[in-house]
């Protein structure tokens, strides 16, 4: 993780959305021909940050959970007036899906703007059959009108609602919501947010399982508030990956490596809810995993689509290397979306998706934080910012 591949003064040929030849700016000259140069000016050029775990889809946001936080009244106190969740859940069901297309996309172009090309993004906020699917209907339609990739993940296991009992509920998800989203090719992957309070490891087993029949990749939240088992029931599932890891323990960090499930670490959301405890960064690896960091970009616990300023903490909180995050920022984090061999490093037969930074050293992204340092960004070859 902390050996970046770097060609200085380097260029690149791209032929039909494709890199076709990666080598110094002297070769790419005699080769290139009368193809039209893009000059980076001595700028860093680095692949599109391929960002792993986000809430894209929603509506509204949580600007009252902000000022209470803020105010320090805690996320249990703010849920039991109807924040938290439950306020995103409500919006979300009653806006269209015209409406949640249009706030989607706006985060999109958020998203570009950072140097993100790729994000993985989670349901949730339905909970209802007709809610869920509408979310990720949404999705299905931001890869058919963005630029931005966009992988979903049916998260349906994101809380209980309120209506319903624990087991109705589970069984709604795993006799009807899966099945039909196994059967629309609404989704790639399954998560479930394991946690006491939400769902505990049994009920998460049998719902992972049940996705996993269905032909779905598994991914966890797991020990984000508590150290839970989440971590060692990934590893038994041979989970992609766990995401949050806040509390997990150094049993957990060697259940992941023993599955080789990937961490997918959030320290923006440690950051939001004004917390301290980052993940046991450093002991993952060392353990030799393949970390990955990302934004988990949502209204209540991270509200941010900013890869930058997930290195910034990356390195300043996790104690992260800026390679490292680097890393995890991109290549890793294609790995863990099943698209390591597409995107996430500038090699020839890959997408040229990519972005130039105004900067001309690689630390400075980390470096500078609070500031945009994005000069443009490509996808398939063409510009998008």
């Amino acid at each position: 993780m902390s050996e970046l591949a770097i060609i200085r003064d380097g260029g690149m040929v791209i032929r039909e959305g494709k890199i076709d030849i990666v080598g110094s700016s002297n070769e790419i000259k005699k080769i290139a021909g009368d193809a039209e140069v893009v000059d980076a000016g001595g700028r860093v050029v680095f692949p599109g940050f391929v960002d792993a775990h986000t809430h894209l889809v929603f509506a509204g946001n949580r600007l009252d959970d902000f000022e209470r936080r803020a105010r320090g009244e805690s996320y249990a106190q703010i849920a039991r007036v109807g924040g938290g969740i439950w306020s995103t859940v409500g919006k979300t069901r009653a806006a269209s899906d015209v409406d949640l297309l249009a706030q989607a996309k706006k985060h999109g172009e958020w998203f570009l703007r950072s140097g993100t090309t790729t994000v993985e993004a989670k349901s949730g906020y339905g909970l209802t059959v007709e809610d869920e699917l509408k979310i990720l209907r949404v999705m299905q339609r931001l890869n058919e009108e963005t630029p931005l990739e966009v992988v979903p993940t049916f998260l349906g296991a994101h809380a209980v609602p309120r209506n319903l009992e624990t087991d109705e509920y589970i069984a709604l998800l795993v006799d009807e919501m899966l099945p039909q989203i196994a059967r629309q090719n609404l989704a790639e992957f399954c998560d479930v947010f394991c946690e006491r309070g939400y769902f505990d490891v049994e009920p998460s087993r049998r719902i992972l399982k049940a996705a996993r029949k269905l032909g779905l990749r598994l991914r966890i939240h797991a020990d984000q508030l508590t150290n839970s088992g989440g971590a060692e029931l990934a590893a038994e599932l041979n989970a992609t990956t766990a995401d949050h890891l806040e509390k997990t323990d150094e049993q957990g960090i060697a259940a992941l490596k023993s599955a080789g499930v990937q961490p997918v670490l959030l320290p923006g959301s440690v950051y939001a809810l004004g917390l301290s405890d980052y993940p046991r960064t450093r002991e993952m690896i060392e353990a030799g995993l393949a970390v990955v960091i990302a934004t988990d970009f949502n209204p209540g616990s991270s509200p941010t689509p900013s890869m930058p300023m997930i290195l910034s903490l990356a390195c300043t909180q996790m104690k992260m290397s800026p390679s490292e995050a680097i890393t995890a920022a991109t290549i890793n984090a294609a790995y863990s979306l099943n698209r390591g061999n597409t995107i996430g490093s500038l090699e020839a037969g890959k997408l040229a998706n990519f972005s130039i930074f105004d900067c001309e050293d690689y630390r400075e992204l980390a470096y500078w934080f609070g500031i945009p340092q994005t000069h443009s960004v490509f996808v398939k070859g063409k510009r998008v910012v």
